[in-house]
């Protein structure tokens, strides 16, 4: 029986969006929300996964990206600042919107949950916002499905 299970996080983050055309363009931060959702066959522990082991995966990134600011790899001017002043910063490939902050994580997920055979498929939202949020979901090859 297929099961779906989930668990929540949560952190403070800066962005801009170079192109934007309103506020949105600034320096802004915002208080992040991932939410991790596996389905799947409960092993031979009646779990999908333990909860601890998918912290042990999402803390360490999300340590990484905690209070710094977040900035594409085309964005010159905010990289320069941010090395010049020694801010603490993560340079992702694509722009910074919501809609990439969920791939980055899958494209980080994939290849780790893909481990366990009897989880078939990932899905990830992130809140920018209370009440804004892009999400995907994606099917894991490498499961007994």
């Amino acid at each position: 029986m297929i099961t779906k299970i989930a668990k929540e996080y949560s952190w403070e983050m800066s962005h801009r969006l170079p192109f934007h055309k309103g506020p949105c363009k600034n320096i802004h931060g915002h208080s992040y929300k991932l939410q991790v959702i596996l389905y799947g066959e409960q092993n031979e522990n009646s779990m999908v996964l333990d909860y601890y082991d998918i912290d042990k995966f999402i803390l360490p990134i999300l340590e990484k990206l905690d209070h710094s600011f977040v900035c594409d790899k085309d964005d010159d001017l905010m990289i320069d600042f941010l090395k010049n002043n020694g801010f603490k910063y993560n340079i992702l490939p694509y722009l910074t919107s919501s809609e990439n902050f969920v791939t980055y994580f899958l494209d980080l997920a994939i290849p780790h949950f893909s481990q366990f055979t009897n989880i078939y498929k990932i899905s990830m939202k992130v809140y920018e916002t209370i009440d804004a949020y892009a999400e995907r979901t994606v099917e894991i090859v490498n499961s007994s499905k």
